[in-house]
């Protein structure tokens, strides 16, 4: 078999295949309605911080997503569900106050320590998503209201 014709079926199989898996689908992470155990609900939180979480970091730690065109694309669509569920492993804000004690205070820690370290949000997100970069004022903004939490937990 000649190399053209080997790399002309490889390719009509990588095709076939792409063709394929867009009939496969995933759940998306749209809740119907709000959670009794969102954060906001149990613990003060300014409008100006919700809107920092709302924008920042809901998309992955909450139980809505608001899921970009790209997102009806396989394989992109198995990504974005496997970093969304990952994310609410990590820290769900819609289900913050089923974690206990020490729990919260430990997310709310990591919350501080991921922001102000810069980890989060991602790069790979605020890259597409510009308006989710937080500005020091908005990290520090963040920093305090987890400040004020963890007293409120305390």
């Amino acid at each position: 078999m000649k190399k053209s014709s080997i790399i002309k079926t490889g390719a009509y199989f990588v095709i076939v295949l792409l063709i394929v898996i867009q009939f496969f689908d995933t759940d998306k992470n749209i809740s119907a309605t709000p959670s009794e155990n969102a954060i906001e609900k149990h613990y003060q939180v300014s409008s100006h911080v919700q809107g920092l979480l709302k924008t920042s970091c809901y998309d992955c730690h909450s139980n809505n997503t608001a899921y970009p065109w790209y997102n009806n694309i396989q394989p992109v669509k198995w990504w974005l569900a496997d970093h969304v569920n990952s994310g609410k492993r990590h820290l769900n804000f819609d289900e913050f106050n089923t974690y206990s004690k020490e729990k919260k205070l430990k997310k709310l820690d990591e919350i501080t320590e991921t922001v102000r370290s810069g980890e989060m949000p991602l790069t790979s997100y605020t890259i597409i998503h510009r308006d989710a970069k937080l500005s020091s004022a908005d990290q520090s903004e963040i920093e305090k209201w987890v400040g004020e939490v963890k007293k409120q937990i305390d």
